[in-house]
């Protein structure tokens, strides 16, 4: 019998995080200069908050409201939350039908204490299944 593969084998570790009260443009910055398209976003005490996209940040852009606002904006103004979560025992399977139901690329991998300690992305699944 095969073992189903968990999601903790083929996540990225240690997460590279954003605080809620971040500005957009630090980051952009760090999106742009880690070459990632998606941040966990933390609040002070580093409990998981959301998640901050290229998609959300396209999002706020075309908002003309928030367009005119987008230098006084927080990543907290306009991460999606709550962030979507498995933990890192869970199949592969059940998380690609979660990103598939929810029309997500990414969820943040949380421990006992929902404290985020990976992102499993579409692109990890799929090279996943090619080895």
């Amino acid at each position: 019998m095969t073992q189903t593969r968990q999601v903790g084998e083929v996540m990225t570790s240690d997460p590279i995080t954003v605080v809620s009260t971040a500005s957009l443009a630090e980051a952009v910055s760090v999106l742009d200069s880690k070459k990632i398209t998606g941040l966990p976003v933390v609040d002070a005490s580093g409990a998981l908050v959301g998640v901050l996209s290229q998609t959300d940040l396209v999002r706020a852009r075309s908002n003309p409201h928030l367009a005119q606002n987008w230098l006084g904006l927080a990543v907290g103004d306009i991460m999606t939350k709550p962030a979507l979560t498995i933990p890192a025992t869970a199949g592969l399977e059940e998380a690609a039908r979660v990103m598939e139901e929810r029309r997500v690329h990414r969820l943040v991998v949380v421990d006992d204490k929902a404290t985020p300690i990976g992102i499993i992305s579409t692109s990890d699944l799929v090279r996943s299944w090619l080895r």
